[in-house]
């Protein structure tokens, strides 16, 4: 069951059939959430490997800050774009019916329940690579669905592909009440780790209502400072030293670094000087420093799938806003510290 944090009546764009235009949060320039847009733009056309999508939901990511603000900003460079962002539409998280498929797609048909990520989620319409789109987890509503994809998908590569974790083991997650956080407390538990979970005060019965066997509110004390150590340290904070995560590893424990950062005084706060230091600590050690990343495959999502469906996952929402209200809905994620996922519906 989905627990819900807070709501907000949100009416929902509608989308009239054979429209070839469709309603978009769009961006032209770099800056705060009052450089998106809600605008009417040309519908896509899926290609040969894509799936087109009727978006009934999606999600808010710290990677769609980080696209907003154009952070940080050698990625300009590399993949946002130079002096404006060369994807113009937001938002990565999907749940919809597929409106149409290109001409090589197999596996899926128009009219079918899916959800995924691709990049442009926050329109009417999406389209997205076939290997990114698997079906929707039955029982699940679309906004229930949207709050999984990339969320969950990197929670599931950091602790299955990466950490390898194993009954018995001891996993601690800094960040649990986040997006990541909820998802990687749940999983860990579904594969039969023992959870210790840190986070703020006010999240704190939240997170333990997730499974987590242990919960430390971090502005009562330290972890880093304690006598206990895991095999397994998720970090999506970035919020203390390389050495003091080794500290609480055991000599042959996994250290797991996240790029999505923590939001203090209405910012984004990045752990990129650990990204630096665990490249040039990492091959002198036996401890496993490891960064994060987060693939979209339709393999995992239907493993998400299939342990929505079991009940070891649920998301947890904090929030829920309309297309129209995308960026209220980024200042909220912002300003407010958001608890797990907002939802967008559509």
């Amino acid at each position: 069951m989905t627990l819900a944090l807070g709501s907000r009546v949100a009416a929902s764009a509608v989308c009239e059939g054979g429209r070839d235009e469709m309603k978009a949060v769009t961006q032209d320039a770099y800056g705060s959430a009052d450089v998106l847009k809600v605008m009417d733009i040309d519908k896509p056309v899926p290609t040969a490997r894509q799936v087109l999508v009727r978006v009934h939901a999606s999600s808010l990511n710290a990677y769609d800050w980080h696209f907003m603000h154009g952070d940080p900003k050698l990625a300009r460079v590399a993949m946002f774009g130079l002096a404006r962002p060369k994807l113009k539409v937001r938002g990565r998280d999907f749940a919809g019916r597929v409106e149409a498929v290109g001409s090589e797609v197999k596996g899926i048909s128009p009219g079918d329940e899916v959800y995924g990520e691709a990049d442009g989620s926050f329109a009417e319409f999406v389209y997205a690579p076939e290997e990114s789109v698997a079906r929707k987890p039955a029982g699940l509503t679309f906004e229930q669905a949207a709050a999984i994809p990339l969320a969950a998908n990197t929670a599931l590569i950091g602790l299955r592909d990466l950490a390898r974790v194993a009954p018995g083991q001891t996993v601690l997650v800094n960040g649990a009440s986040g997006g990541v956080g909820t998802f990687a407390v749940q999983l860990a538990k579904a594969y039969g780790a023992e959870v210790t979970a840190v986070c703020r005060t006010r999240n704190v019965e939240m997170v333990a209502s997730l499974g987590a066997d242990h919960v430390i509110d971090y502005t009562q004390e330290n972890f880093t400072l304690g006598e206990k150590r895991y095999d397994i340290v998720l970090d999506l904070v970035g919020n203390h030293s390389l050495s003091a995560f080794r500290r609480v590893l055991t000599p042959t424990g996994t250290l797991l670094l996240s790029g999505g950062g923590v939001y203090e005084g209405g910012s984004l706060v990045g752990p990129m000087g650990l990204f630096i230091k665990r490249r040039l600590v990492a091959p002198f050690v036996r401890q496993r420093l490891l960064e994060l990343p987060a693939v979209a495959s339709r393999e995992n999502l239907t493993a998400l799938c299939e342990l929505a469906e079991a009940g070891k996952i649920a998301p947890v929402i904090d929030r829920t806003y309309a297309l129209s209200e995308v960026p209220d809905a980024m200042r909220y994620l912002v300003k407010e510290h958001a608890r797990a996922k907002v939802v967008i519906t559509v």
